[in-house]
């Protein structure tokens, strides 16, 4: 009988007809995340797969809270600081090192030639979904709050296991987009309907249903494996994107990276077969997490979010909160007012949105987000130049609250001022930008 590899994140079992019990149990956490040391022990695990002697695997929580939450985020943030000390003629290298072997994993997963399904009791978000969508057979449960999304975009990132290519292959492109781009997700019964779950069972009997499918001897490769699968061509997925890619230059001004890299994967990746598409996304992921944008949002729109909403949920935000973002919001009012017609058109440029959403010209949205540097980094017009100076102001108002808002606030309060003083959330907030900038870099830029 094959020995099982030694993992913690995930607990093994058998049945007594070979069955393998994978049970995603991270220790010390209250919900599944999947750490590196999980994305290494699922890779480890393929492996073993491949080899052994069983029937078929069975994949599910040890958690009463969910399947899987997505990555650990904080685990990405530190890798952002670790590539960027890296010399620059090397990081691409380090990146796809370290951000490959989700991707890996999952493929491998899908190709060892033993049949595996899911069984998800719960939410399965980001790195969890796009292990369910690398399962040849999905069962959900018709419990309140399951579902499946991948919301990446949130963060400024895209969904780095395969989620760009397994998802539109399995539901449609079009079915897709709101789930990629915007953090959408699929209940029980429209994951059914789009073929995105394969059974929909009672909360309890997921298992036993996935149990079922095993020993019905089902054919262990995904649909994108078997000869009769056909990509789309490189017209049908434009056909499908390029509307799409309009509507966001137009909403986002080229200033939000995620989404539109979200689409290059599906013009390169769905042309080509999957071991290609996953290299393509990866080798466009790279790109994206080398931005300041995605480490921005994920201490701002994430970090800063969830400490955000948990303190308000106890009633327990900090008493200067709104003293704070009332400040911010006077601050942004009066940079733009000084600076007059320019200053109305920079603040439009940059994202700012005191005075509600903003509609960009989509050809200079394109243009936009094509550059590097990005235009914080490189200002090159008198409109760019008035921008930077306007959210400097900005940085340098929430200096003086320095005394009055600890370090481990900034990112909550970063996230109320994108929300409450308009503040670009690619820029994460005026403290992430005080920090990127420096008080003596935002005072000479506000002077300019």
């Amino acid at each position: 009988m094959t020995e099982f590899p030694d993992l913690k994140e995930f607990r093994l079992e058998r049945t007594e007809d070979g069955i393998v019990h994978m049970i995603f149990d991270a220790p010390g956490r209250s919900m599944n995340v999947f750490s590196n040391r999980a994305i290494h022990e699922a890779e480890a695990f393929a492996d073993w797969l491949k080899s052994a002697d069983v029937k078929g695997v069975v994949i599910y929580s040890g958690k009463d809270t969910a399947f899987c939450a997505g990555a650990d985020l904080s685990e990405l943030s530190s890798a952002y600081e670790m590539i960027m000390s890296t010399p620059e003629a090397e990081r691409d290298a380090v990146t796809v090192k370290e951000y490959s072997p989700i991707g890996r994993a999952f493929r491998k997963l899908e190709t060892a030639g033993k049949p595996v399904a899911v069984a998800v009791n719960g939410l399965a978000l980001g790195g969890g979904c796009e292990l369910a969508l690398a399962c040849h057979y999905r069962v959900l449960t018709d419990a309140k709050g399951v579902a499946l999304g991948l919301p990446e975009s949130l963060v400024g990132l895209l969904p780095g296991g395969g989620g760009t290519q397994r998802m539109p292959r399995v539901v449609g492109i079009g079915p897709s987009l709101p789930i990629l781009l915007e953090a959408g997700r699929f209940t029980a019964q429209e994951s059914l309907d789009l073929g995105l779950a394969h059974e929909v069972v009672a909360s309890g009997q997921e298992v036993a249903a996935a149990e079922a499918w095993i020993r019905s001897n089902p054919d262990p490769r995904q649909p994108w494996d078997r000869a009769d699968w056909r990509n789309p061509t490189a017209d049908e997925v434009k056909a499908e994107v390029d509307p799409t890619r309009s509507e966001i230059l137009r909403k986002q001004g080229g200033h939000y990276p995620a989404e539109p890299a979200i689409l290059d994967c599906l013009y390169r990746g769905l042309v080509v077969d999957m071991d290609e598409a996953v290299a393509v996304e990866i080798d466009i992921f790279k790109d994206l997490v080398q931005r300041i944008e995605p480490r921005n949002m994920i201490a701002a729109q994430f970090l800063g979010r969830v400490e955000f909403d948990r303190r308000k949920r106890k009633d327990a935000l900090p008493d200067y909160l709104d003293g704070f973002t009332s400040a911010m919001a006077e601050a942004t009012r009066a940079a733009i007012a000084k600076r007059g017609a320019v200053g109305q058109a920079a603040a439009k440029f940059a994202g700012i949105t005191i005075d509600g959403p903003v509609t960009w010209d989509e050809a200079q949205a394109a243009e936009t987000a094509a550059r590097l540097p990005q235009w914080f980094l490189a200002p090159r017009d008198e409109t760019e130049t008035t921008a930077l100076a306007i959210l400097s102001d900005v940085a340098l108002a929430a200096e003086t609250w320095t005394d009055r808002v600890p370090d481990a606030d900034r990112n909550m309060v970063d996230c109320a001022t994108t929300r409450a003083a308009g503040f670009p959330g690619y820029l994460g907030g005026p403290f992430l930008f005080l920090a990127q900038f420096g008080a003596e870099g935002c005072r000479q830029a506000s002077a300019a």
